[in-house]
């Protein structure tokens, strides 16, 4: 038996009493006084001893809200654990999707099955298999508060089973050939040649948009041709690269070149529009500032494919045709993970494996006999064996 006290969310003012009583978990929000809610902690403690109160099912309904509990997940758990852009989207998927379902229902009556079928609907509407990801991370994380609370023994949310099918990620991937590439960059040289440094720099090292419009000079280490991925531009925000991890990465002859000659190029830009110093960013708009990725995008990236007559793709995508370059080239998946960020081998496995057809023939033609032409022998002399019998 137990009848416990608490702030419900954690600094609301919000005070409840919360029973455990032969088996059963009550819940029963009292209001702003923290007093009243000991001094009826103590008469229901009471009249349990004496047997005088009765738990009933019709007080089970009476636990907090999942908004509320949802409420406490944003405000504590999600700032401190994920990135403005992902606290963002979980805001938006609670209140379109998530709170207009279960909002207003106590913790208590959320139950597995309901969880599912929520997201099954989801998915049967033609929500992306990552949007409806994120749907679960949001009802996940606030019962998850639930349960730290002790008005639930478990997360509903956990071990749903099979949602939605896996996706596919090589079917995403479509890059350009060499030849595909090189007229890009001429598009750029040609059209848009201030662009074509951060043009160059996406196609060499494979990097997200995002982590080269970061880039500042200090990032790059000209002797040792490397440049060190240590931030990202997110929604206008400065943040880690994705997984929060900084990584260094090989910068090919070609770009050292470019890159040192635009640095050169800043110093005179910097005298010309009286600047005072060189800006820290790489890449730059025409007033100095960093670049504005949507802009950029659509206003450079688009209109250079479209100069150079080539299909069109995402940014995105020059960092699958860097790595699929690499792998045709002969180089290991686990250089191109490491060039790429990827937090484990079996993510880039996954994206490019299928890149390397055919890669390994030379490895089992080791395993065949010394002599090529034993296995043939040994052969016809069976059959010439059988034919005498």
């Amino acid at each position: 038996m137990g009848v416990k006290v608490r702030e419900k969310p954690k600094n609301s003012g919000n005070w409840w009493v919360f029973i455990d009583h032969q088996g059963r978990r009550k819940a029963k929000k009292i209001g702003k006084d923290k007093r009243t809610a000991m001094a009826v902690a103590k008469q229901i403690e009471a009249r349990l001893i004496l047997g005088e109160l009765h738990l009933s099912k019709e007080h089970e309904n009476q636990a907090p809200s999942f908004e509320e509990y949802a409420t406490t997940w944003m405000t504590l758990n999600v700032p401190a654990t994920c990135k403005p852009s992902t606290e963002k989207d979980y805001r938006s998927i609670l209140d379109n999707h998530v709170l207009p379902a279960f909002g207003k229902k106590p913790v208590t009556e959320i139950k597995r099955m309901m969880i599912k079928k929520f997201l099954m609907g989801k998915i049967k509407s033609g929500f992306a298999a990552s949007t409806v990801s994120h749907m679960k991370s949001c009802i996940g994380g606030a019962l998850n508060v639930a349960v730290d609370d002790g008005v639930l023994m478990a997360n509903p949310a956990h071990r749903l089973g099979k949602i939605f099918k896996k996706r596919n990620v090589q079917s995403d991937i479509k890059p350009y050939s060499r030849d595909e590439l090189a007229s890009l960059l001429d598009s750029f040289q040609t059209h848009f040649p201030g662009h074509y440094p951060q043009a160059l720099t996406l196609a060499r090292t494979g990097m997200r948009l995002g982590e080269a419009l970061a880039l500042q000079w200090d990032d790059i280490d000209f002797e040792g041709r490397s440049i060190t991925i240590q931030r990202t531009f997110s929604r206008g925000k400065i943040g880690l690269p994705k997984n929060g991890k900084r990584r260094r990465i090989d910068m090919s002859k070609q770009l050292t070149q470019v890159l040192k000659d635009t640095k050169h190029q800043r110093k005179i830009e910097t005298i010309n529009n009286g600047w005072g110093k060189v800006p820290e960013w790489v890449f730059l708009s025409n007033n100095g500032t960093a670049l504005d990725i949507n802009h950029w995008r659509k206003r450079v990236f688009y209109k250079a494919i479209a100069k150079a007559e080539l299909r069109k793709i995402r940014v995105h995508d020059i960092r699958h045709t860097y790595a699929s370059l690499l792998i045709q080239a002969g180089e290991s998946l686990a250089y191109v993970r490491d060039q790429l960020g990827h937090h484990s081998i079996s993510v880039t496995v996954d994206i490019y494996g299928h890149l390397t057809p055919g890669g390994n023939k030379d490895a089992v033609d080791r395993l065949d006999d010394l002599d090529g032409d034993a296995t043939i022998r040994n052969l016809s002399a069976t059959n010439k064996k059988r034919a005498s019998q």
